[in-house]
């Protein structure tokens, strides 16, 4: 029999070339503790493949700082300039091996599902997200970056879409399957 764990630790990440934002959040059942959030970064950095080694070092010293149970990643997103999303991957990428070098699982979540779960809006504003999140997660100080409450914002889209799906744990391929499995419940 699995026992699920009644707490988890998530680490959102919102990988940047420029600035990386991550936060942190400790998930008690359906409800949620900010740890930590902050910002990396690079905008200071010239060479591409040192940005890449910078946030590959940094996610590894917060993985081993706050022992995350799961890592979710915002996707990049198809912008006009394909050099930005080429770097944006590759930024992302390094996030993700650094996680998967510590056998830490994966989840990764579009800009605008991201934006939706924590705004119920998908083209909400960053500034919308961050105060979204400061009544949510109940922190005063607003952050220097928005970077950092995107990272969050990714970390607690994370664990509302555990929330929101956590039913009966079965999905049925239709109302023939659901009926045939649920013979008291339907009349």
């Amino acid at each position: 029999m699995l026992v699920e764990k009644k707490e988890r630790v998530i680490m959102g990440i919102d990988p940047g070339t420029s600035i990386m934002g991550y936060g942190v959040i400790l998930e008690k059942g359906s409800k949620l503790e900010l740890i930590t959030m902050g910002i990396v970064r690079m905008d200071h950095m010239d060479d591409h493949f040192l940005k890449l080694q910078r946030i590959f070092e940094k996610t590894i010293h917060l993985i081993e700082e706050y022992k995350p149970d799961t890592m979710a990643l915002e996707a990049p997103f198809y912008g006009k300039n394909i050099q930005v999303m080429l770097k944006l991957g590759r930024a992302q990428g390094v996030a993700m091996a650094a996680a998967l070098s510590r056998n830490i699982p994966i989840t990764e979540y579009a800009p605008r599902k991201i934006k939706q779960s924590i705004t119920g809006s998908g083209s909400a504003g960053k500034e919308q997200v961050a105060a979204m999140l400061q009544t949510l997660l109940k922190f005063k100080e607003t952050p220097q970056f928005l970077d950092a409450t995107d990272g969050l914002a990714v970390a607690v889209c994370h664990s509302f879409q555990r929330v929101s799906t956590s039913g009966s744990g079965k999905s049925y391929s239709g109302w023939e399957a659901f009926a045939k499995d649920n013979k008291k419940r339907v009349k």
